[in-house]
């Protein structure tokens, strides 16, 4: 984890970079969320390849006249990136495809469910559930989150529990959650070109689809 100094500088590039895409407003709602990563940063809570692409995905909604937060605790439960407008709500989760050698052996499983479990925990708390990933990271989600809710069978359900209660039983993801989620797209987030494209969920699975084995 890269903490102190290297941390702060590497995300002030970040934000410096940005300056020329902002107005001034936009720009201080940006240095906000930079000085509440720097701090979180000295708690050891962030790392710094997740809090870059948490700022890319910031800004595109704070350029879309969004309020944003980010590391935001909802009803005990921490969301990457919490934004409003209006009445409306959205999360953003970042994923960076991540795999830690516990799980060297079964890196595909393991993402799927973590992906799995990310949408069914998290998209019942706003209105719109999103995901994000830089692009060398191509996410593997299962079809039958990308369903309506009320599309999904019983048996798709039983599937997915039964994936999430082998990675994540703390606590285990409900059947309810399961019924209930929902995905609406995808964000792809170039932290080098600062740049975040969005993508339909279903436009998304059918590129992912060429990369699996």
């Amino acid at each position: 984890m890269r903490i102190g100094n290297e941390f702060i500088r590497d995300v002030d590039t970040i934000i410096n970079m940005m300056k020329d895409e902002l107005d001034d407003e936009e720009y201080e709602k940006m240095l906000c969320l930079r000085d509440y990563l720097v701090e979180m940063n000295s708690r050891n809570v962030v790392k710094i390849n997740h809090s870059t692409l948490e700022l890319v995905a910031a800004m595109y909604l704070i350029q879309d006249g969004f309020d944003v937060e980010i590391e935001c605790n909802l009803n005990g439960i921490s969301t990457d990136v919490y934004a409003k407008k209006g009445y409306g709500s959205l999360i953003v989760e970042v994923e960076t495809g991540f795999v830690p050698p516990d799980h060297a052996l079964d890196p595909m499983n393991y993402l799927r469910a973590r992906v799995s479990s990310k949408i069914t925990r998290y998209s019942s708390f706003a209105n719109k559930f999103v995901l994000a990933s830089p692009p060398h990271y191509i996410m593997q989600i299962p079809g039958s989150l990308t369903k309506p809710p009320r599309f999904r069978t019983e048996e798709e359900v039983a599937h997915l529990k039964t994936l999430c209660d082998m990675y994540y039983t703390s606590p285990p993801v409900t059947l309810e959650e399961i019924r209930n989620a929902r995905i609406h797209s995808i964000y792809v987030v170039d932290v080098e070109k600062i740049r975040v494209k969005e993508w339909d969920i279903h436009e998304y699975m059918g590129k992912a689809a060429l990369w699996k084995v």
